[in-house]
């Protein structure tokens, strides 16, 4: 009941982005499910995105998926990142989909999903959380599979 309250309090832009966010998001969690990450990849490349995402559509991204999330089973870092980057390519904006792993010798097999956009975190988690993860393989919005040989430096959120 609370939720609805939630929901129905909103500003009609911001019940139109959780709702597109809720629509991908589920979308792609679906997909992942399915084994058809790669689907989702290339839809999202072919939409062609180039420009730098203005940081308010960021925030409205991260914030939208990150709700929609919660309202999705299974919804894990990976499916917030790549529903993110769908939601950014939409709009013309390119970003990237960084695979990481918790840097050190004792640290668990961890894998985890981030959402570039430029030199900004907009989903995954903190620049802090960042700065102890060690990147793997970025997924451009272009479409393109790069293996990564160091993190980035100066992310942000």
């Amino acid at each position: 009941m609370r939720r609805l309250r939630r929901i129905l309090s909103l500003r009609p832009a911001e019940a139109l982005a959780l709702f597109q966010a809720l629509v991908t998001v589920a979308a792609v969690r679906l997909a992942i499910a399915r084994r058809r990450t790669d689907e989702v990849r290339a839809a999202t490349a072919a939409l062609g995105a180039e420009r730098q995402a203005p940081q308010s559509d960021l925030r409205v991204v991260a914030w939208s998926v990150t709700a929609a999330a919660r309202l999705i089973p299974g919804a894990t870092c990976l499916t917030q990142a790549l529903a993110g980057q769908r939601i950014l390519a939409r709009k013309g904006y390119a970003s990237t989909v960084r695979l990481s792993l918790p840097a050190g010798r004792d640290s668990d097999f961890r894998p985890h999903a981030w959402l570039l956009a430029g030199n900004v975190i907009a989903l995954g988690g903190t620049a802090m959380d960042y700065r102890h993860h060690r990147a793997l393989l970025d997924y451009e919005s272009s479409g393109r599979a790069d293996p990564v040989a160091e993190p980035a430096t100066g992310a942000g959120q």
